[in-house]
């Protein structure tokens, strides 16, 4: 596949562009700032994106920002984003559109080349790849949603969904047989009003529904406090 790199991090970004050469793909452009981020995107037209999150000059969201100016220029584009920590706001805005093809994780999965190379494959493949830490973040944040219906099994089952992964890979992880996975998916899909018809995109709809009301609710605290 054709990448495109944006990281302000020499280190970091010329560790990725190692990383992905020797697994057989190819970096298109670098970009170290976020307004080089989408120019290089629009010229180069990869087959994913990796931006950090907070770049220069403002060390806020530009990343972000070029992020979603991209999807909406390349509709589809797969985009894996990283972030120094979780933050959770900004996985949601990501993640608002009810688009696949995304994901988020954080720099220290970089350094475990198996864990980023498959997320970055997931992503292109047009699934979600939303690292562990993100995840339970979100999940500890929610209140009052349909979520809270599930039962803990459903919840680990969608926690496991979450983070991109396939069935056969959550019935090894949970220790049960993949039919009883497909049971509890259904009845989570149940649960959260998604109905047949949606089953070409119920499981990242389960997701989202998932992340962006558990979003919703850390912002709503947050405008508490």
């Amino acid at each position: 596949m054709r990448v495109v790199i944006a990281e302000d991090n020499a280190l970091l970004r010329e560790g990725m562009v190692l990383l992905l050469n020797s697994a057989g793909h190819e970096v298109a452009a670098v970009a170290s700032s976020g307004p080089e981020v989408l120019p290089a995107l629009l010229e180069h037209r990869p087959d994913a994106a990796v931006l950090d999150v907070r770049m220069p000059p403002g060390f806020r969201d530009e990343g972000l920002r070029a992020a979603l100016a991209a999807r909406r220029e390349m509709p589809g584009l797969p985009v894996l984003v990283l972030s120094q920590y979780v933050e959770e706001t900004y996985a949601a805005e990501l993640l608002a559109d009810g688009a696949s093809g995304l994901g988020y994780l954080l720099k220290d999965r970089v350094g475990r080349v198996e864990e980023f190379l498959d997320a970055l494959e997931r992503v292109v493949a047009g699934g979600t790849a939303l690292d562990p830490e993100v995840v339970k973040e979100l999940m500890t944040r929610r209140r009052n949603d349909p979520v809270d219906s599930l039962t803990p099994r459903e919840r680990e089952v969608l926690h496991l969904m979450a983070e991109g992964r396939d069935n056969a890979t959550i019935a090894g992880t949970l220790v049960v047989s993949e039919r009883a996975v497909s049971k509890h998916i259904g009845n989570v899909f149940a649960k959260l009003g998604l109905p047949p018809s949606d089953s070409g995109h119920r499981r990242v709809l389960a997701v989202l529904a998932y992340l962006n009301k558990g979003a919703t609710s850390a912002g709503e605290s947050a405008d508490r406090r």
